[in-house]
């Protein structure tokens, strides 16, 4: 698995931090080392690890389950006359936003109206919170050539979506073209973000996986709150990233990351109808897949409704946790499926992200454990 690292200089942009994209391959076939140079990989925490054979920009989880060495789930222990066999469970948290019938937020409910499936088999809710937490958001901004007369609009929305937010929370700022840019790092203070906003170069493609792959990555190494938040806005289809949708989407979910909520300025005429429709399902795809929600503005007019809109969603989540009743060795993709009833209320719509890939955690001390998936 290749890391993103993350250089502490660029020539136009000092002392700001450029996501690039070095890999090196470490490779030993019969006691002979050689070092070859390949593209660039997914965090800086990440270019300490061991080296791997694996070329793909992003290991799949599958792989990394195969590759990783085996620990053991299961740990049995004298219980009186007895003995108590104890097994590995995932840990599971989800944000969760709850509509009725005509899609306005539902804010009402209690720990017994939802029920949560993992694969088709019914969960114990184990914990329950409706409450204004403090949220870690990645702002991440298109800064192709064709968002140049849209960034004073966007960069108002982003900054009263902040403002909005509860007073603890953290943000930082990532403008995007060709390469992703850390413009702000995390920060409480609007102002400091309304100057790493100001970065607007309105140059290259747009590599739009790849910044959300690495704005992922960043949440969830140095993000403090277990609630994180990926706002994506940008008027246009990804043309340079090394990464595709599905392995984005993937990743994401192999973090189990944030909640992506994505505002595609999709009109004028800068697009084909061809485009606008891939351009339209991947910010969908990515949405959806993570409990998050796409809009479309029909102009720049609306860009500012859309975001009060985002701040009043992440405000009025319930956040859910419950124990997998499947062991965390078993390796694969668990599908999610939440519903909500309750008197009073018609019909329920339920949105959270679609699942998650478990992380095998070793028994033993407690102390040594991994933390909890969120």
């Amino acid at each position: 698995m290749r890391p993103i690292t993350i250089r502490r200089t660029h020539p136009s942009r000092t002392p700001h931090f450029a996501w690039r994209t070095p890999l090196f391959v470490l490779l030993i076939l019969c006691g002979l080392a050689a070092v070859c140079a390949v593209s660039p990989v997914l965090h800086a925490q990440q270019a300490a690890a061991a080296p791997s054979t694996d070329t793909d920009p992003v290991r799949s989880p599958d792989e990394s389950h195969a590759a990783a060495p085996t620990n053991r789930t299961q740990q049995v222990t004298r219980s009186g006359s007895g003995f108590l066999l104890q097994q590995n469970v995932e840990e599971v948290s989800l944000n969760v936003t709850v509509i009725d019938g005509k899609g306005r937020i539902v804010p009402n409910l209690k720990k017994g109206d939802f029920r949560i499936l993992e694969d088709n088999k019914p969960q114990t809710l184990i914990s329950f919170q409706h409450a204004d937490v403090p949220v870690s958001i990645g702002v991440i901004v298109d800064n192709s050539g064709s968002m140049y007369k849209k960034r004073p609009a966007v960069n108002k929305a982003a900054l009263d979506l902040i403002e909005a937010s509860n007073p603890r929370d953290e943000a930082f700022v990532v403008n995007f073209a060709d390469e992703a840019y850390i413009d702000q790092d995390f920060t409480s203070s609007v102002a400091k973000l309304r100057q790493g906003l100001s970065h607007i170069e309105a140059r290259g493609g747009t590599a739009l996986y790849d910044a959300v792959v690495a704005s992922a990555d960043k949440l969830a190494s140095d993000g403090k709150n277990p609630k994180q938040v990926i706002i994506l806005i940008t008027d246009g289809e990804d043309n340079a990233s090394t990464l595709n949708l599905e392995q984005t989407i993937r990743r994401v979910q192999q973090l189990s990351g944030p909640v992506i909520y994505s505002i595609g300025l999709l009109f004028g005429d800068e697009m084909s109808r061809s485009e606008v429709h891939h351009a339209r399902r991947a910010l969908e795809m990515l949405s959806d897949e993570t409990g998050g929600i796409a809009y479309f503005p029909g102009s720049l007019a609306d860009v500012d409704e859309i975001a009060a809109e985002v701040a009043r969603d992440i405000r009025s989540q319930y956040t859910l946790g419950y124990h997998s009743t499947t062991p965390s060795n078993i390796p694969g993709f668990r599908r999610i499926s939440v519903t909500a009833q309750a008197k009073g209320h018609g019909k329920l719509f339920v949105r959270t992200r679609t699942g998650y890939f478990p992380t095998e955690r070793p028994s033993g001390n407690p102390s040594n454990a991994s933390p909890p998936t969120h």
